[in-house]
């Protein structure tokens, strides 16, 4: 609440500071565990370089202006040279990265399943949040120098190869970290984007979400042999299913939010909740259990109530947020964007074929990717999370 609240940058970067400390302890809090107090060292020396690089992004700025508030930097940047709004939007961009668990920043959060179940939802659905808000709170700076490409492109990566990643994992607290990888850089791509009002809103239902997930995980624990996996096959049918539900929840989102109704980077967005709804459609039309009804109304009522929720969200954070500067400053759609849209959604593809299962390199190299930090691997099965 002192790093959201506070004007200060010095306060600020005591509380990024602060956060990193106590969410370590709480990584590597049962002692008698060596794995958990080498998590928590692990995660602890992450931490403490995020925390190092904030200090010096914001000292960077604080005493080019000869301020040390957000207020008073932000009403100052106009008089700076490109180098030093450069130079302090990287170190502050790398902090964000580092805590949020962006690549190659990530085997810290793989590293730190030693941590009691309610410790990891809070970090999973709170801490590494933490990024999106710094992010918005720097977004002035940001765009001075024109750093957002970074943010995109660093978040489209590692969004794309965490998604990936999680398909390869048997544990449930590794599918769940994987996933959180996968939300974070979706949300830093968000604030790449130039809609950092959409990154808080993300970040929030997020920290709702993966809490839950993070608290009932028990529920799906169980020893299991690996089987031979299901055939995958999409009818006719399915496919056009998938396409028009796609169009429809693309178009609804458009009209809810405004995004992707100009010829701007919001049109991105827009296409990932097209690939979004497509996907979702695809699991419900393929269930043989349901009527062909039951086919029809569940994603209408599915669709209608997520993106009613999310608009009445962002609208309302809109508001609340705009007094801020630049917290929603779309960019111009460049062939960048085009180009991480197609792979999107050829990743939406591969995945639902099954495609990536026959490229034993690419297998090969998510499931190295994914690995913890040795030392932090609990060998015996015996001992219970």
């Amino acid at each position: 609440m002192i790093f959201v609240t506070c004007d200060h940058i010095i306060a600020l970067s005591l509380a990024w500071f602060t956060m990193g400390f106590f969410m370590a302890r709480l990584i590597g809090i049962i002692n008698g565990w060596p794995e958990a107090r080498q998590a928590a060292g692990f995660a602890q020396k992450y931490f403490l370089c995020s925390g190092a690089a904030l200090t010096a992004g914001v000292l960077i700025l604080g005493f080019a202006t000869n301020n040390f508030t957000l207020s008073g930097i932000t009403a100052t940047l106009n008089s700076l040279p490109k180098a030093v709004w450069l130079s302090s939007s990287i170190l502050i961009i790398t902090a964000a990265l580092i805590q949020s668990a962006i690549y190659p920043f990530h085997r810290w959060l793989l590293s730190a399943m030693t941590a009691p179940t309610p410790a990891s939802a809070l970090m999973h659905a709170g801490f590494v949040n933490g990024s999106g808000i710094l992010l918005t709170l720097f977004a002035p700076v940001l765009l001075k120098a024109d750093a957002l490409s970074i943010l995109f492109v660093t978040g489209g990566i590692t969004a794309i190869a965490a998604q990936f990643s999680k398909l390869l994992q048997t544990s449930i607290k590794q599918k769940l970290a994987c996933s959180t990888i996968a939300q974070m850089g979706f949300m830093i791509m968000q604030c790449g984007l130039g809609f950092f009002n959409a990154a808080v809103t993300h970040l929030i239902l997020h920290g709702f979400y993966k809490a839950y997930l993070f608290l009932s995980s028990g529920e799906q624990v169980q020893v299991s042999a690996p089987g031979k996996p299901l055939a995958i096959k999409i009818s006719p049918q399915h496919a056009v299913a998938v396409l028009i539900a796609g169009i429809l929840g693309a178009g609804c989102f458009a009209i809810l939010t405004g995004k992707g109704i100009i010829i701007n980077s919001g049109i991105f967005l827009t296409l990932i909740v097209a690939i979004t709804v497509g996907q979702a459609t695809y699991n419900i039309v393929k269930q043989q259990s349901l009527s062909v009804g039951r086919k029809i109304y569940l994603p209408v009522l599915l669709y209608s109530a997520g993106m009613g929720s999310y608009a009445l969200i962002y609208n309302g954070l809109s508001r609340v947020m705009s007094d801020m500067p630049d917290v929603e400053s779309p960019t111009a759609l460049s062939p960048l964007h085009i180009l991480f849209g197609l792979i999107f959604l050829s990743g939406f593809f591969v995945m639902k074929l099954g495609i990536y299962k026959k490229w034993s390199w690419l297998y090969v190299k998510l499931l190295n990717d994914s690995q913890p930090y040795k030392k932090t691997i609990l060998l015996s099965k015996n001992q219970s999370l």
